[in-house]
């Protein structure tokens, strides 16, 4: 009999790593600050609970204006809307990536223009953003993606000379610091999604963080119905700009409360990540012949949302990378495949009018083709569960023989991966 549990051998996990057993975190002083606005019935997003962790999440980023929204889509779409880009725009965007950064640039009527990643960062790639730049660009959305940082001081060069703007997609990359700046403070906007698996998580919500007074001013009011900064329902000081269309885009109390206490224990979760990927890539580099993302080449603290691998080798070039998911999750350990291209996922209906690819991005859907990733809650574990991870990942890689033989045996398709649902 086989070794590999996918085979009838014994898995590396016997109960199988869950993840609503260990994300989103819980503790107690939540709970009781929760119960406690419960009853206060002041629920709305006009509670003093947001601006107290807006200000505290933006100076963590080195930004002095942070604003609220109820999802890190919106914060994409506030962050066009605010600087006038519409019909008729482009925007430049990476194509690995959740599809809903495309589908923001949508939303505000603009175009979205796909450019080619990075092979070792797998975030957007400097030397391809030039070409793509027409006289309708009006701004690029680098995406910090997984565990790497796009290359930012060249995005702002770029930017500057074409006087573009640059909107940051921080959704995967909380805490991060590239070169002494905290990530989503380079840009003009940075944009945060703090979904149920991201690394701050209350469920749903985003914030856009800028340093720029009038960008801030613009983004709450678009979001606050009009409202200014600190102005209470009824009681408008003054009104939104002819030109900036409002909405209600607001979370609630509740969302600020549970951040908060997330935003304390930030930093040394992200370190505990350092050290679970650092020993994960020391051993599994020694031991087989899996490729890593590299990190941001400024990082001075990689956020890490994912942990990506790629089996992209000679050595395991003919095994199909469903099979080797479908091993892994055996052993107890569930991975999950690239998110891309998107403008090839599901639930991105675009008419191929509605984007624009000028060159194919082949790095991109090789990558997304050979990658599997590991979410930031599994490394948060404890040593011997981390290194029971790299037991479960080791096993199977060093089965390749077995691997081909099952993969033959499966009915053409089957071994294709389907798309992941955020």
């Amino acid at each position: 009999m086989s070794n590999l549990a996918l085979l009838g051998g014994r898995p590396v996990f016997e109960c199988p790593l869950e993840l609503s057993s260990i994300w989103p975190p819980t503790d107690e002083v939540t709970a009781g600050k929760l119960q406690e606005l419960y009853f206060s019935r002041r629920w709305t997003a006009f509670h003093d609970a947001e601006p107290a962790f807006t200000e505290a999440f933006a100076a963590h980023h080195g930004a002095r204006y942070g604003i609220f929204t109820v999802n890190g889509t919106v914060t994409l779409q506030c962050a066009l809307g605010a600087y006038g880009i519409g019909p008729g725009d482009e925007v430049i965007v990476a194509p690995l990536t959740w599809y809903a950064t495309a589908m923001a640039v949508r939303h505000v009527g603009a175009c979205p223009v796909f450019v080619d990643i990075e092979p070792d960062t797998l975030c957007i790639d400097p030397d391809k953003i030039a070409n793509a730049i027409t006289e309708r660009t009006k701004a690029i959305i680098p995406v910090h993606a997984y565990g790497s940082m796009a290359d930012m001081d060249r995005i702002m060069a770029i930017a500057r000379r074409h006087g573009l703007r640059v909107i940051e997609d921080c959704a995967h990359m909380h805490g991060g610091i590239w070169d002494g700046k905290g990530i989503g403070s380079i840009g003009d906007v940075g944009s945060f999604s703090f979904q149920q698996t991201k690394t701050m998580s209350s469920g749903e919500g985003g914030i856009c963080i800028t340093n720029d007074f009038d960008t801030a001013d613009r983004l709450f009011r678009m979001k606050q119905i009009g409202y200014g900064f600190g102005e209470l329902p009824r009681e408008a000081k003054s009104g939104p700009p002819r030109d900036l269309t409002c909405y209600n885009f607001r979370a609630t109390a509740f969302h600020s409360v549970i951040l908060s206490e997330q935003l304390m224990s930030l930093d040394s979760r992200l370190e505990r990540y350092r050290k679970a990927v650092r020993y994960l890539e020391d051993r599994l580099g020694q031991s087989t012949r899996i490729r890593f993302q590299v990190p941001g080449r400024k990082a001075d603290r990689q956020g890490y949302f994912g942990w990506v691998m790629l089996f992209d080798d000679p050595m395991y070039a003919d095994i199909p990378v469903g099979v080797i998911h479908a091993a892994i999750k055996a052993e107890g350990l569930t991975l999950i495949p690239g998110e891309g291209p998107i403008y090839r996922f599901i639930l991105f209906n675009l008419g191929p009018e509605e984007y624009r690819i000028d060159q194919p991005c082949p790095v991109t859907e090789r990558a997304c083709s050979r990658m599997l990733w590991v979410l930031h809650a599994y490394l948060g574990l404890d040593r011997t569960h981390i290194e029971r991870i790299a037991d479960a990942i080791e096993k199977v890689i060093s089965s390749p023989d077995e691997l081909r033989r099952y993969a033959r045996s499966l009915p053409a398709g089957v071994e294709k991966l389907q798309p992941v649902a955020e």
